[in-house]
């Protein structure tokens, strides 16, 4: 039986009827996003401040504040010591110097702060007066997200008049159009407000309103439209917009313009570049029609699950998170660079992203038919290899090494954490064998081959040797990165041993596609690694020191995200899933570790835990109304990758992966569930 997308998605619209700080709606194209509040627009900015923030943000839009003293990576530089006395330097974050030194405080908080991610602009209704509109003013609220189109409907009530707003954000052009009915136009009550903020690199508000001279706003004002020219510092960007007949544009303060209406409706669309913007822009209209075209497009491809006749009561609830987890995914992980962990909707990590993120925000990409979405960001490895290769040259290693956190210039961000990671270095080698499996020809492997043959190089040169096997570390910080102040003597963890073997072999298997001998440095190595650690009959995360039960239980990926390389007991395997299950601090876990553990119960063959790890009822577990994992955290509101995850599980869940039993949907019980699937393509 087909199944009916338009029906599947559509019966998971969002719809709200009253202002909730954390469920915002955004608008998006992959590249840009528009998130708005019950008005449609961004008018409740001081309501979501301490839940999630409204924004206008886009991969481009970045800035660096002034460096006058001449800071650069260098001053966070301290050497540590391996297992076999070499001396490696690495760019950590040294407290103890930052506290007895002025410059090097500053120099850190500039390092880890530069550049980070610049907002746009907020666009919401302000009064005829210039006076913000409150959210106890708003009344009777009818908002929807139509998914099928991508289209932000809201109706409320204002001063006892309707107000109907129609939002979407155009698939090419980053740019948002707006389309307001209302009495309130009419009568000159109700204005669009437009106003652009200086940038800082605070996490929580990335937005300085405070600060007008540190920044310039150049308008021009031609027939129906506008072009704006946004000089922050040394960084340059561009507004344009176009309104509707009778709509006068005006500019109450240096940073802020507004839109009047001359009737009971006003459109306008405003789009952001990083290049001066020449051409029209397309109508309300054009936009509408556009976006419906590329979100109909975008659900009739690619992969669908329908759990529709499922008699299990979780089956809806899991059904919704796997529709808007598309959507969220489609919106914020698929744009050129890795995405920041709460992508175009806030603020984390002042913009930056991480790389051993990557791999959760974007992987489920290749096993739901829409590999292009994650090949979109690849491309920005190779642009960054000759910095990797620097990274790795410094340290005295062969090959690439990719940093864990970073802005788009590819800088490493000094810290007592991101620096000592290894967990994101097979991901390349990853991505690219997701692609091959998917296209199974020469071009892939010829055009990925640098990436994974540098990636192993680097593998390959990295473990140290500790009596008669190698070692993964010391200093090194395991995935769940709570040991991080045992860097000095931690070694061993048990998910980088196991991801470590099945990157050098999956590198050989390259070499053999492409015709070429197998490295015998990569085989020696993958071949002597230390085995898994194991403490009372059950995985742990490092072989020293040991950690407490809370935080990411990543060495269950040992088996689960990473492929069956023999290196796992799964009977150990299992008893060490059951633990985690039954005993773990909860409170302590992140949104991934629920699809990981899926992933894990399903090479186990235990569709019931894998279901249960899923829906497990956590904080950090919790998808709100409008899609998003939901960290708890107030600088945390979203977490992507936790959406990412989900899918990815989903998916081996669905259609399988390799040595999967033969028998449909196998990562699901065959009791209560009815699982259609349709494109969506097996794990390695």
């Amino acid at each position: 039986m087909v199944i009916d997308r338009r029906a599947l998605v559509t019966r998971h619209n969002v719809r709200l009827t009253a202002a909730d700080p954390l469920e915002p709606l955004s608008v998006g194209n992959g590249e840009f996003a528009f998130t708005a509040d019950v008005t449609g627009l961004q008018t409740l900015r001081e309501f979501h401040a301490d839940g999630m923030r409204l924004g206008t943000h886009a991969h481009w839009s970045w800035h660096t504040a002034p460096n006058p003293d001449g800071f650069t990576l260098e001053e966070s530089s301290v050497d540590y010591r391996t297992s076999d006395g070499r001396i490696v330097p690495y760019f950590d974050e040294d407290r103890d110097a930052a506290a007895s030194s002025d410059r090097a405080a500053r120099a850190q908080a500039w390092l880890q702060s530069n550049p980070h991610r610049l907002d746009l602009g907020r666009i919401g209704f302000i009064r005829d007066d210039g006076g913000r509109i409150g959210v106890d003013e708003i009344r009777s609220v009818d908002q929807q997200l139509d998914l099928w189109r991508g289209v932000l409907t809201s109706r409320f009530s204002l001063d006892g008049a309707e107000v109907r707003v129609t939002t979407a954000c155009h698939p090419g052009l980053d740019a948002v159009s707006i389309r307001v009915e209302s009495s309130l136009l009419a009568s000159g009550r109700l204005l669009i407000g437009i106003e652009f903020p200086y940038a800082v690199g605070d996490w929580r508000d990335p937005c300085d309103w405070d600060s007008p001279t540190a920044h310039r706003t150049e308008v021009e004002e031609f027939d129906h439209r506008s072009a704006v020219r946004r000089s922050l510092d040394a960084d340059t960007h561009y507004v344009g917009l176009e309104w509707s007949d009778g709509v006068r544009l005006a500019r109450p303060a240096p940073h802020a313009l507004t839109l009047t209406a001359g009737g009971s409706q006003l459109e306008a669309v405003i789009a952001f570049a990083e290049s001066p913007i020449a051409a029209r822009l397309p109508s309300v209209d054009e936009t509408l029609a556009a976006a419906a075209r590329h979100w109909s497009q975008f659900w009739r491809s690619g992969g669908a699950v329908d759990l529709a006749g499922s008699t299990d009561a979780r089956a809806p609830e899991l059904e919704r998170r796997i529709v808007l987890s598309q959507y969220v995914t489609a919106l914020n992980s698929a744009g050129s660079i890795p995405p920041a962990e709460t992508g175009l909707v806030t603020n984390s990590w002042c913009g930056k992203f991480h790389l051993e993120m990557h791999w959760w925000h974007a992987a489920h990409f290749a096993l739901w038919g829409r590999a292009e979405r994650l090949e979109r960001s690849l491309g920005w490895y190779e642009r960054i290899r000759p910095t990797a290769r620097e990274y790795a040259n410094r340290q005295g290693y062969r090959g690439v090494r990719w940093p864990k956190e970073l802005g788009p210039e590819a800088r490493e961000r000094p810290g007592d954490i991101g620096p000592f990671l290894v967990w994101q270095q097979p991901h390349p080698i990853y991505y690219a064998e997701l692609l091959w499996r998917q296209r199974g020809d020469r071009e892939t492997l010829q055009e990925y081959a640098d990436i994974v043959f540098d990636t192993a190089e680097f593998m390959a040169s990295y473990p140290v040797r500790d009596g008669d096997q190698l070692a993964l570390g010391p200093p090194i910080v395991s995935a769940q990165e709570n040991a991080f102040r045992d860097r000095a003597e931690s070694r061993n963890p048990t998910f980088e041993l196991s991801y470590w073997a099945w990157g050098l072999k999956t590198a050989q298997l390259w070499r053999e596609r492409l015709g070429l001998d197998r490295e015998a440095r990569w085989d020696t190595v993958a071949d002597s690694l230390a085995a898994l650690p194991i403490r009372d009959g059950q995985y742990v995360e490092l072989q020293q020191p040991v950690t407490r039960r809370e935080g990411h239980p990543t060495m269950v990926g040992a088996l689960g995200f990473v492929p069956d390389t023999g290196l796992v007991d799964h009977d150990v395997m299992s008893a060490t899933v059951r633990a985690v299950l039954d005993s773990w601090d909860r409170d302590s876990t992140w949104g991934w570790d629920y699809p990981l553990l899926a992933m894990t119960a399903c090479r186990l063959d235990q569709p019931e835990t894998a279901v249960e790890a899923l829906l497990l009822a956590a904080t950090k577990n919790t998808y709100l109304a409008n899609g998003h994992n939901f960290q708890q955290l107030p600088e945390l509101p979203l977490y992507l990758p936790g959406n990412g995850g989900l899918l990815f599980a989903v998916a081996m869940m669905a259609a399988g992966w390799d040595g999967a039993p033969a028998r449909p949907a196998p990562g699901f019980p065959t009791v209560g569930w009815r699982v259609q699937v349709e494109g969506i393509n097996q794990a390695p």
